[in-house]
């Protein structure tokens, strides 16, 4: 493994298996080297110049030639080429690329992230240059063969922070035929933001805008998509202003079932910019200072909402999944450091807004899927059988009385949750309900979506944000054209989405009736549209990820300066290795290890998702509380370390569980010992990792130095 680094592609021949029968391996061949440049940061040692990586996958130092560290200066983080591959006697060699400035920087772990997951983050010249030549504003010839919609009393609603707009909407109550066969229910209008009028298919935009595939979210930080002069300019609905747009027309019943819908280019006027905190005020007490500032539009608003209990009726009807999850948002300070983390809370106005664009999406799949169009939809399939029975079988364990079939079908899932949304255990039922389920992906072959209990599903409403909605917009745009779109030349999926193609497959084979048959030949055609669908799934995965890894670091950032102080808070998972904790007040997570639960032994419950003391029988599951200290912050690893405080136990107490779980763990390591331990060697390893320091380097922490900033009183002192 000396010879090789992250992300090299390797031939391993399987030499044998470990005692829990996994295959260990030997690198036979390096088939290809990464091209990804290193991010670190820049150490002289007796001399010598070396980059420590920040990505610690890559396992091994960069050495940098004297002349080769261009104007970085020690301590600084750098972009790294490499020059020279590792070797079994030999560190890798490269030269600095870029230097990103110091690590205490604001905005530095945003321009880490970017380069750790390869996100475009620049536009290219030629984007540049032809956002340049575009309107400023909507031109006469810009209107022609559109329905005018100006006079229509259309309205945004989105967040405080929202800077671009793609959507707008109206309703109305509305009747289908005359007399007593009259059908009443509302009329929905959704506008989308029409950016396929000035993203032509294969233009420098659209190059750019397919290779990015989505915007990507980080505090205080957005990287579009789409160029600025767009997403916050002539495609954002903004208020008061003509915009041109694609719209969804769509009658829904008093019962919420979409009756009939229309799809038509536009242009229109935004009447009012409303914000959800705003809406559900107005909503919640029409007579208030809210809806007295907005009078005009008081009735528009409560025929949205009439519209959003009817469509409320037929998503508990057909038993879409619908889980109550707390999601956090990060509030910063002007230097981009972290001052608070609060709570996002869905109020009427999200979920008013939601249940119109699903209703929008619905009905683009429909319309696609009856004209026989290629396109992408966005397909989320049901539970593995392998997570079916880990399912079931914690379902048996906890005594809920409940099962899910073998086929099962998203109202058992919804049905499992509303009966324990009581329980006191409530939160770690729902979380089981929630791991057991698939990620949905972008992919030609509709196969419905079993979350939201759609047999056809898209994207639409985003265009601004996500490039499979800017195809769907193309492919409606040409079916009412009466012609056929066609994907441009894209490049070849890499390795990067080899799992997601695999799951294709698997997928694929699944739904072949006869055993052994194998499946249809894809068409050149559809072969373009499953490459655009992995390499949307897969980018949308990369914008998760890094957007996760920043808010990480800035969480460890902020916990650091809480070392050695108490909080509650709830097990939120439960490992072979201990439990994550995420607490109350700061909605953060970290790891109490197993070695800090108390001097004895405990065994992972699988089927309970649950730790078990053996012998006082005390348990670690999702949903129980506990009381904890903050004892170690990692930065470079992301992580935050928890030390479980017991009631009354004070420094001493404290350090006798300690040494007590230690000596027991060192017993069971010994020849002679307990065999069935459930701390594994990557236990074992992730606990020597988040122990581990290295001395006397710059911006890294001696043991000593551990040792002191881990001990409650000398961290309080140097508060003091």
């Amino acid at each position: 493994m000396r010879a090789v680094l992250h992300k090299d592609r390797v031939k391993v021949r399987i030499v044998r298996s470990d005692r829990k029968g996994r295959p260990e391996g030997r690198v036979v061949e390096i088939i290809e080297r990464s091209s990804q440049p290193i991010i670190g940061r820049l150490l002289q040692e007796s001399g010598v110049w070396l980059v420590a990586p920040e990505d610690k996958r890559y396992g091994q130092d960069v050495l940098i030639p004297k002349g080769a560290t261009s104007v970085a200066k020690v301590g600084q983080v750098v972009v790294v080429e490499l020059v020279e591959p590792p070797a079994l006697f030999g560190q890798p060699v490269g030269r600095i690329k870029e230097v990103l400035g110091e690590v205490d920087d604001a905005g530095m772990e945003i321009e880490i992230a970017v380069r750790k997951y390869s996100v475009p983050h620049e536009f290219s010249e030629a984007c540049v240059a032809l956002a340049r030549t575009l309107p400023d504003k909507v031109r006469p010839q810009d209107c022609e063969n559109r329905i005018d919609l100006t006079d229509v009393p259309l309205v945004t609603i989105d967040g405080e922070d929202a800077r671009d707009f793609d959507d707008a909407v109206y309703c109305e109550p509305a009747s289908k035929g005359r007399g007593k066969s009259a059908v009443k229910g509302w009329r929905l209008l959704v506008a989308i933001a029409d950016v396929s009028h000035y993203v032509q298919t294969g233009s420098a935009i659209d190059v750019d805008a397919y290779d990015r595939a989505t915007s990507v979210y980080f505090p205080r930080r957005v990287i579009p998509m789409l160029p600025e002069k767009l997403s916050n300019g002539l495609c954002s609905l903004n208020p008061e202003v003509e915009r041109l747009c694609m719209v969804c027309d769509m009658f829904i019943t008093s019962e919420g079932e979409v009756d009939a819908y229309q799809f038509y280019p536009a242009v229109m006027w935004s009447h009012a910019r409303f914000t959800y905190t705003e809406v559900a005020a107005i909503l919640g007490n029409t007579r208030g200072p809210e809806a007295a500032k907005r009078k005009d539009r008081v009735d528009d608003l409560l025929n949205l909402h009439g519209v959003y209990q009817a469509l409320l009726k037929s998503r508990l009807k057909r038993g879409a999944v619908d889980f109550d999850t707390t999601e956090t948002q990060i509030v910063c300070d002007e230097n981009g450091r972290i001052e608070k983390i609060v709570p996002r809370t869905r109020n009427v106005a999200h979920r008013l807004i939601e249940e119109a664009m699903l209703a929008a999406n619905v009905c683009s799949a429909d319309f696609i899927a009856q004209s026989k169009h290629p396109g992408l939809f966005r397909v989320h399939e049901g539970p593995t059988p392998e997570k079916q029975e880990i399912l079931r079988n914690y379902l048996k364990a906890t005594g809920i009385g409940m099962t899910i079939s073998d086929d099962p079908s998203p109202g058992e899932f919804q049905a499992i949750a509303e009966a324990t949304k009581d329980r006191p255990d409530a939160q770690q039922i729902h979380s089981m309900l929630l791991r057991s389920m698939q990620q949905a992906i972008y992919t030609p072959a509709n196969s419905g979506h079993f979350g939201l209990a759609y047999g056809a599903y898209t994207h639409f409403t985003s265009p601004i944000r996500r490039y499979p909605d800017l195809l769907v917009h193309r492919v409606i745009k040409s079916i009412l054209g009466k012609t056929r779109y066609q994907l441009p030349a894209l490049p070849t999926p890499g390795e990067a989405h080899a799992k997601l193609s695999r799951r294709l497959e698997k997928g694929l084979a699944a739904r072949v009736g006869e055993p052994g048959q194998k499946p249809k030949k894809v068409s050149a055609e559809g072969m373009a549209w499953q490459a655009a669908g992995l390499h949307c799934s897969a980018n949308e995965r990369r914008a998760d990820e890094a957007s996760r890894d920043v808010e990480a670091w800035l969480k460890c950032k902020y916990m650091k300066e809480h070392l050695g102080e108490e909080y509650s808070g709830v097990v939120t998972a439960a490992t072979s290795f201990g439990v994550f904790v995420t607490l109350d007040a700061l909605y953060v997570e970290g790891l109490v290890h197993i070695t800090e639960l108390g001097g004895e032994y405990f065994r992972f419950d699988e089927a309970r998702q649950e730790l078990r003391g053996e012998r006082t029988g005390a348990r670690y599951a999702i949903g129980t509380r506990v009381r904890i200290q903050v004892s170690r912050v990692d930065l470079d690893g992301r992580r935050i370390d928890f030390r479980l405080v017991q009631e009354g136990e004070g420094l001493i107490g404290r350090a006798m569980v300690e040494k007590g779980a230690q000596r027991e763990s060192k017993a069971r390591a010994a020849p002679g010992g307990r065999g069935d331990a459930p701390i594994d060697a990557r236990s074992a390893s992730f606990k020597a990792e988040s122990r581990k320091r290295v001395a006397n380097k710059p911006g890294r922490t001696s043991k000593a130095q551990d040792k002191s900033s881990a001990s409650p009183k000398k961290a309080a002192r140097k508060r003091r």
